[in-house]
């Protein structure tokens, strides 16, 4: 058996992102052979996802990433099983890792299928399952484009919002971090009433009818008062409705028009862990 040196663990550790040790004796049980011990790596931690794959795996990390020009956005969660692991400097130094390769990628399955480390992402994934000991999984792929995109990462890692707009115009890096923030805090469900499902419609105005039958209001009334309830609901539930969180005297619309007369939001994606 030869000799592993110490330069051969840590370059296989920072192939693999594996412990020390467990470097270590991948090498010895290959004897050296830095492309079987990485295999030798995976199948522990295959072993190890295989164990765990009916946990679930609520806890992680989200994070927002933008590319160079700002015209495209990302949202990836890198999932685990407990709060513990998400709290992990390595954990998080992952995810960004991998919200970094997603950027340049369009879907779920192209992201997961591409190159990491000599590996592909889902792959990586099984071999750090191993490495952690919990199940890791990407539980959310969010992707837009824009003519200007902007971010938001909230403290802790547990909300992620992006947020496209119509043009790149002076003052729009401030504004779109407050947009993205608006998104994070407010959770809304779409970006305007035209993005709400009609089974959403169909449910609140039927509650807003069980409500009014409650306050004793004729039927011929419910109609036109659960019409306005339901104005309401767009109000507090879209995106550019919404009062602005930094000043509730104007809408966000309000707001961005305020940045630029011929300014609008075209779309946001929000991923949240709590």
């Amino acid at each position: 058996m030869s000799k592993i040196t110490a330069s051969e663990v840590n370059n296989l550790r920072k192939m693999s992102g594996a412990g020390i040790m467990d470097c270590k004796n991948a090498l010895v049980e290959a004897n050296g052979d830095t492309e079987l011990a990485i295999e030798l790596l995976r199948k522990k931690g295959q072993k190890v996802a295989a164990k765990r794959a009916d946990r679930e795996s609520s806890e992680g990390a989200a994070i927002a990433k933008v590319n160079s020009d700002s015209t495209s956005g990302v949202i990836i969660s890198l999932n685990c099983e407990t709060d513990f692991v998400a709290k992990n400097e390595s954990f998080i130094s992952l995810a960004n890792e991998l919200a970094d390769l997603a950027i340049n990628h369009n879907t779920m399955d192209e992201f997961l299928n591409s190159s990491i480390d000599s590996m592909t992402v889902n792959d990586k994934l099984i071999q750090q399952t191993g490495v952690i000991g919990e199940k890791l999984v990407i539980g959310s792929f969010e992707k837009i484009s824009a003519s200007y995109v902007g971010k938001y990462i909230h403290s802790g890692n547990k909300i992620a919002t992006i947020v496209g707009f119509s043009s790149s115009v002076e003052g729009i890096e401030e504004a779109a971090k407050n947009i993205a923030m608006q998104a994070a805090a407010m959770n809304p469900i779409s970006l305007d009433e035209s993005g709400v499902d009609q089974k959403t419609i169909d449910k609140e105005i039927e509650i807003a009818k069980d409500q009014l039958r409650q306050e004793g209001k004729p039927e011929a009334m419910l109609d036109n008062i659960s019409k306005g309830k339901l104005k309401r609901f767009f109000k507090d539930n879209t995106l550019v409705n919404q009062d602005y969180i930094k000043d509730n005297k104007q809408s966000v619309s309000s707001y961005v028009k305020s940045i630029d007369s011929d300014l609008t939001i075209t779309d946001f994606r929000r991923v949240g862990l709590v």
